[in-house]
This record gives C-alpha cells, sequence and structure tokens, in this order.
C-alpha cells in the first residue's frame, strides 16, 4: 500500500472507525491530494449557515419583478366603471341645476306680430299696471282711429296744423303719449304696444277706460 499521509486539520481530529475505512478506500485508489476531513457541524452551526434567505421575485425574462402599487405607496388609479360613474353623477347633477334655474325663470310669453299680438300684449301690461281696458274696447277705437295701421298719420286736423299731428294706431299725438307713456314699453310714438298702452292710460284718466270711448277722443 502506498503511503498516505493524513492533513494536520484531519491529526488534530477524533479518528472513528469510519474514518479509517473511508481513507484506506481512498488510498488504494490512489487518490492522495485534496482531501480534508473535519467533523460533523453541530446543530448550532448548521442553523447558522442555513439561515433564511430573502427571495425576490423574478419576471419570466429574468428581471426583478415591478412591485405593486399598494407596496410602492403609488395612489391607485380609479378603475373605468368608476370613472364612468362619477362622469354620470356630474352630468345629471349639471342637467338638475340647469333646470332648477330654468323653473326659477317665469316663462317669457311671445305674441304674433299683428293687431291680435298688439293688442293682447297691450291687455297683459294694462292689467299689469291697473289700467282698465278690454280687447273689445280697443279693438273697436283702432279701427276706427287709424283702421289697424300702425305708421298712420292724421296730417289735416287741428294738431297736425299745430305741427303735433295724431299718430299711431290710436292717434295719439306727441304731448300726450309722452305724459301717459306706460313703463316697460317701447319710447316710441308709433309703437304699437306702447302707442295702444299709453292711449289706454289717457283714457283711463279722462273718461275711465277705453270702453267708454266711441269718438275722436
Amino acid at each position: 500500500m502506498p503511503s498516505f499521509t493524513l492533513p494536520r486539520a484531519v491529526r488534530n481530529t477524533r479518528i472513528t472507525r469510519t474514518h479509517k475505512v473511508a481513507v484506506a478506500v481512498l488510498a488504494a485508489a490512489g487518490v492522495t491530494s485534496g482531501l480534508s476531513l473535519t467533523s460533523a457541524p453541530d446543530t448550532a452551526q448548521a442553523a447558522s449557515e442555513h439561515s433564511s434567505v430573502a427571495v425576490k421575485p423574478v419576471q419570466a425574462n429574468g428581471q426583478p419583478a415591478k412591485a405593486d402599487n399598494a407596496k410602492t405607496g403609488r395612489p391607485v388609479t380609479a378603475s373605468v366603471a368608476d370613472h364612468i360613474k362619477v362622469t354620470a353623477v356630474a352630468k345629471q347633477h349639471k342637467a338638475q341645476q340647469a333646470a332648477s334655474r330654468s323653473a326659477a325663470r317665469p316663462a317669457v310669453k311671445s305674441y304674433p306680430n299683428n293687431l291680435d299680438g298688439w293688442i293682447r300684449q297691450s291687455l297683459d301690461i294694462m292689467k299689469a299696471k291697473g289700467i282698465p281696458g278690454s280687447y273689445e274696447g280697443l279693438h273697436r277705437n283702432i279701427m276706427r282711429e287709424s283702421s289697424g295701421n300702425p305708421n298712420a298719420v292724421n296730417d289735416w286736423d287741428i294738431n297736425a296744423i299745430n305741427g303735433i299731428p295724431s299718430k299711431g294706431l290710436l292717434q295719439v299725438i306727441q304731448p300726450t303719449f309722452d305724459t301717459y307713456h306706460v313703463a316697460g314699453t317701447a319710447n316710441k310714438l308709433t309703437d304699437p304696444v306702447a302707442n295702444i298702452t299709453a292711449a289706454a292710460n289717457y283714457a283711463a284718466h279722462r273718461y275711465g277706460s277705453i270702453d267708454n270711448v266711441n269718438s275722436a277722443y
């Protein structure tokens, strides 16, 4: 058998029968280098050497996996469904506000731009201002005075001679119009509604109502 010398580390360790057999086998096989035998580590040393190591997740391509939003502290984006819901609620609220504003505003009444419309609009204004008169009374006097022409002008009577001709549906002179003009109507003598309401206001003060007028006034 060839000579075989144990390393110093082994000589300082108690050699068991098992070690001796293993050495003999190795020596017989001609393995004479790089051999180092140690006694079995104790339990505490093994536990220390095999302590747990944190394992980081990786992606399929071998790159480290990115942490999710909750772990990185980034805010979680609302889902598409939540966004749609919030948008729908906002639109509904806006529509309700618009409807409330529309309900709060009084409806603007419209009138046709003809004799019937002018008389009806004048009657509404007269009612709001406390000026008496009826559709029949206004229409009757208008047809006698101007035949329903808002631009009619009397250029032959005493007023015309004096330079203040009667004008409009109810043939009103400028001084009378200026005195009995009804606030809220146009400040123009030949405006149909302004002319009617001013004449009705004058007739109310002089005759009690335009309904009581049956001739030139």
